[in-house]
Parts: structure tokens; C-alpha cells; sequence
């Protein structure tokens, strides 16, 4: 069957040209897990005007999805639906991202759809948790290779940090002298090799730290 010539406005196609070119940089960008598809939402029948990375088996002509179909039907339609489950023809699982495009009318006349591929990230998931993993049972040796009270005064630093909505190496020469005066009277100062942790903590040199709690 001859497929019926669509009629566009010239908003619509510079829309629909310039979301081309967007899908395009995406799919160089997420290559290889994600593919990019730009639907014609015009012309449902042949709704795929392009795709990247193809990875659910799919072409150029293709038919609108449900949701591209939704859209259609109704301008009320959420313009983002991000990281929603999916899967591909083979059974793969997938989280998907659509965006619809409206012109200046207000009608849908395209939508971007990112759809990644999880199954390696799955698998990556699961030899990174098998790496981490230690043996934490009664008969395992305990053993430190930090010296006694760093990590205590490195999570007194982060918690002030937190408090001022900040982080260690952010705060100003004023929070960083106040944070002297609780690490002191926490008796944080009295530890080993203390004012070398506070330094490299807060990213600043030893001489400050000792300027600071003089």
C-alpha cells in the first residue's frame, strides 16, 4: 500500500528535523545500552522517523507504540514519563524515558524515547557485589589498616560539614576554626597522627590546622 503523503506545517517539521539532530548527538553519546527513537506522532501508522543503537529489533516505518498512541488521543498527556519499566521483544528488562514534543498549537507532534538496556548494568551490579563482599562472621580476624580515631575524626568532619549543608573541603576558614574547637573539646586533637587526618580531610595544609588551634 502506498503510504499517504502527511501534511506538516513548517513549525512542525523544523521541530521534527531538530529532534532528529537531538537523537542523533543522544545516540553517539549513550552508545552502546541505549537505544534513541524519535516518533513522528503525525503519522502513526509509520511513526519511527528515526532510531539508535536499535536494540529492541525494531525500523524506520514502524508503528506508534501504545504510548505514542496515548499522546495522540489526548494533549493532557504527561510531556515526560521518565525511567518507566520496560522490555524488549526477547525478554530483556529495560528502563525507558519518553518526552513529547508539542508545537506552538499545543499538539503533540513527536516524542523523544530513550530505552536502556539493563542487562549488563544487572550483571555489572552483581560481580561488583561479589567483589565487596567480606567475611564479617565470628572467626574472622579483626583488623584495622587506619590508625585508631581517624575514622572517628573524619565522621565528626563530615557531620559538621553536613550541618552547614556543606562539605569538609568547602567549608570557610571561620567553620573550619569552630570545627577546631568541637574536635578539641570532643578530644578528637589527642589522637595520633590527628592534625595530618584533619589536614588531608579538609584538604588544607598541617600549618593551617595548627594555626587553627592555637
Amino acid at each position: 500500500m502506498r503510504k499517504q503523503k502527511i501534511t506538516r506545517t513548517a513549525e512542525q517539521q523544523l521541530l521534527l528535523d531538530q529532534l532528529k539532530t537531538v537523537a542523533a548527538g543522544l545516540g553517539q553519546t549513550l552508545a552502546p545500552f541505549c537505544e534513541v527513537v524519535v516518533h513522528d506522532l503525525l503519522d502513526p501508522s509509520h511513526a519511527i522517523a528515526a532510531l539508535h543503537n536499535n536494540l529492541s529489533s525494531r525500523d524506520v516505518g514502524d508503528p506508534a507504540t501504545e504510548l505514542g498512541l496515548a499522546r495522540i488521543a489526548d494533549a493532557a498527556y504527561p510531556a515526560i514519563v521518565a525511567n518507566y519499566a520496560n522490555s524488549f521483544a526477547d525478554g530483556r528488562q529495560a528502563k525507558s524515558t519518553s518526552i513529547g514534543i508539542r508545537d506552538s498549537s499545543g499538539q503533540y507532534i513527536a516524542a523523544l524515547c530513550i530505552n536502556v538496556d539493563l542487562t549488563m548494568f544487572h550483571g555489572l551490579q552483581s560481580m561488583f557485589a561479589q567483589f565487596s563482599r567480606v567475611d564479617a562472621g565470628a572467626g574472622a580476624p579483626q583488623e584495622s589498616l587506619d590508625p585508631v580515631g581517624a575514622d572517628g575524626i573524619r565522621r565528626r568532619i563530615d557531620e559538621y560539614a553536613a550541618r552547614l549543608s556543606s562539605t569538609p573541603r568547602a567549608l570557610k576558614a571561620d567553620e573550619r576554626r569552630a570545627l577546631i574547637v568541637e574536635l578539641r573539646e570532643a578530644g578528637c586533637l589527642d589522637v595520633r597522627r590527628a592534625m595530618e587526618i584533619i589536614a588531608q580531610h579538609l584538604g588544607i595544609s598541617r600549618a593551617t590546622v595548627y594555626s587553627y588551634a592555637k
